[in-house]
């Protein structure tokens, strides 16, 4: 067959790539690498071992692999078919037995040892050092020292995670797709403004239906909780949208992740057990910066403390509100958007639909270009001529002093059969190949906004801009690197809890006037973001930031509370998630509520044990900014500093020694509280 996946491209065949081709592919490169590592380990004496004789051609096999894989998973995400899951599906259990079977191969370690113990290590590069301690931290995290009977244990649960996790994540997909409601008519989408209605018009359409068709994709489903006037219809997409995937609700049952969490959980206790954790939670901090899960415990809870005052008060506050000037005696969780946006307009003459027009797509992504350019001394051009996988999509290529040093996908708008939420993920990482070329990182940057309707540009929110500059923030950390040793290149190798530093800190671009003026302008006169409004929303920026932090505060508490216990002996996960919600939630979700059944981060990402590293991250991000609110927020000469320290060094170094090295101190919680109005 001749399988595009075989051949060796700079960039994905997108047009030609098939599910059919993916098994063929992975099996015929899976076949060809254990053949080159065994003829490697056997032919390696102690005296000849060095970087290029093993390191650099266990990266060339790897990066065979993520040729292939990166596509495959990438259209699995955003093209999702019945074939694309399959081939899927079918490839993740031969990838995980692989990936174990590296992880336990004792030639292939006692190799990795020679060379860290040999008298060439000390004349390597510090990514390549960095590169070789990884690999043994990450074979004794694989079960390298364990019996035979315990590796093939150890195999087993990581197939078997690997099936789980996959099934999660389809679970999430399958149950936000079948779920819709349509509407003959606008009588119950009273309040509702113009787009919010172009779009559920457009999502009607699509199925050739008449009238108005609300869905669980997260455009639509935040219109109607926001904007909808009709309790009962917001209590009803609430209901179903909280109860996802999961025994309760109105597709209770159908694609229910319960069972899943639950093997999800006890297999994860059971590896780290083999390894001689206690809890899996020990296990996931090892490559971190967090040292112990008691240490993350405190930091969580000491930040929860100092929000949780500033959180009752705007409660209290919404409350009042609600009741005196909506007519809502009793607020319930679907009502806290709606009165939440009523609240913030009566304060701040603000909304998120005012300041649509001054946000089209083109716009946005265009000043976010730009801004990225004056930072960090780039050009950044679209290219047209590129295959991709959508209309929608588009690719562009960085340059620096007229050579092109990366390039990145940017698909932006929601559709059917693609994944929600938004992500960065690697298509290529940049490395030195064999022949002294340099092969160049290629990212994916994938968002879910409203898309264009009527052939009017997409006009984005402003909490969706945010999200844009947090994921490019991710592409920079990708694309920018200068490390040419693939595992510590761009976000390779970086401590899973500073891998949100650079993506959260370039969101601080969106509050700030000089760069507002090249991301905003109206989409009929062109207008810039006029002064008053852009007052108003400053104002507003730190609206009910209580009751998110808390929010995200008993994200990160529940996740790493139920992977430091042993979930088997110690009751449910439901139990513990109630027990936090009891100590840090000022609003109590209602007994129906499945929020942990769609929390993919968790049970389908890599943010397992991890969830807190977004607040850590942000302790970092918002100290680093806070040099540039001193020095100049458009100051490319900090701006270089931050590429040369953080983004170029990739994960080659601890991410603790490039901060210091950047902020010339360690980090401090102030600017995160003072950027939080706390």
């Amino acid at each position: 067959m001749n399988n595009p996946l075989l051949e060796s491209h700079v960039l994905p065949p997108f047009d030609r790539i098939q599910p059919e081709h993916v098994a063929p592919a992975i099996d015929a490169i899976l076949s060809e690498n254990r053949a080159a590592i065994e003829r490697l380990v056997q032919q390696e004496q102690a005296h000849t071992i060095s970087w290029e004789s093993v390191p650099a051609v266990m990266e060339h096999l790897q990066d065979r692999l993520d040729q292939a894989w990166a596509p495959v998973s990438h259209l699995n995400a955003v093209m999702n078919s019945e074939a694309w899951r399959a081939a899927y599906n079918e490839a993740l259990p031969k990838l995980a037995a692989y990936g174990t079977e590296l992880g336990q191969n004792e030639e292939l370690f006692r190799v990795y040892e020679t060379l860290e113990k040999g008298d060439g290590f000390a004349h390597l590069a510090a990514a390549q050092q960095k590169t070789i301690r990884n690999a043994l931290r990450d074979f004794r995290l694989s079960g390298i020292g364990l019996s035979e009977e315990k590796k093939q244990r150890f195999a087993e649960i990581a197939e078997r995670l690997a099936e789980l996790c996959s099934r999660f994540s389809d679970n999430v997909l399958d149950a936000t797709q079948a779920w819709d409601l349509v509407l003959p008519d606008a009588t119950r989408l009273g309040g509702l403004p113009e787009s919010a209605l172009g779009l559920l018009a457009a999502l009607a359409q699509q199925k050739e239906q008449d009238g108005f068709r609300i869905t669980l994709d997260f455009p639509s489903y935040v219109a109607v909780m926001m904007h909808a006037d009709d309790r009962a219809l917001r209590e009803q997409v609430y209901t179903a949208y909280v109860t996802r995937a999961s025994d309760q609700g109105p597709q209770a049952g159908r694609f229910d992740n319960s069972s899943l969490i639950n093997e999800i959980l006890a297999l994860r206790h059971e590896q780290a057990q083999l390894l001689g954790y206690a809890s899996f939670a020990e296990v996931s901090l090892v490559p971190k910066m967090a040292r112990s899960p008691q240490e993350v415990t405190d930091f969580l809870d000491d930040l929860a403390k100092r929000t949780r005052p500033g959180a009752q008060k705007e409660l209290a506050e919404l409350r009042e509100f609600a009741k005196n000037e909506l007519g809502i005696a009793d607020l319930q969780p679907w009502d806290v958007t709606y009165a939440s946006e009523k609240l913030k307009q009566k304060k701040y003459s603000i909304s998120q639909e005012m300041l649509r027009p001054y946000f089209p797509a083109p716009r946005v992504i265009a000043g976010m270009l730009k801004i990225a350019e004056t930072l960090y001394g780039l050009s950044i051009r679209e290219r047209h001529d590129r295959v991709t996988w959508h209309p929608d999509v588009t690719y562009y290529e960085i340059s620096e002093n007229g050579e092109v040093v990366a390039s990145f996908y940017l698909d932006p708008y929601a559709r059917a059969h693609k994944r929600g939420g938004a992500w960065m993920a690697d298509c290529r990482v940049r490395r030195r190949l064999a022949d002294g070329s340099l092969q160049k990182p290629v990212a994916f940057l994938t968002c879910n906004f409203n898309p264009p309707v009527d052939g009017k540009p997409a006009l984005l929110t402003h909490e969706e801009v945010t999200t844009l500059f947090h994921e490019f923030g991710h592409g920079l950390h990708h694309m920018l690197t200068r490390i040419e040793v693939a595992a510590v290149s761009g976000i390779n190798g970086v401590a899973w809890d500073a891998v949100e530093l650079p993506s959260q800190f370039f969101e601080n671009w969106c509050w700030e006037p000089e760069p507002l003026g090249l991301i905003a302008s109206h989409v009929e006169t062109g207008a810039p973001l006029p002064k008053e409004l852009l007052e108003k929303m400053l104002a507003a920026k730190n609206f009910q930031s209580g009751l998110m932090m808390l929010r995200q505060l008993e994200f990160a508490l529940f996740d790493m509370r139920i992977h430091a216990l042993d979930m088997v002996g110690t009751g449910d996960v439901q139990q513990v998630l109630d027990e936090v919600r009891r100590t840090v939630a000022v609003i109590q979700p209602p007994a129906f509520n499945r929020f942990q059944h769609s929390f993919s981060h968790i049970f389908a990402g890599g943010y397992a044990a991890g969830y807190y590293s977004y607040k850590w991250a942000e302790v970092l991000s918002s100290d680093a900014f806070s040099l540039f609110e001193e020095e100049g927020v458009m100051n490319a000469e900090i701006g270089r500093s931050f590429r040369e320290t953080i983004l170029a060094q990739g994960g080659s170094r601890d991410a603790l020694e490039l901060f210091v090295e950047f902020r010339g101190r360690e980090p401090k919680v102030d600017a995160l509280l003072r950027h939080s109005g706390l």
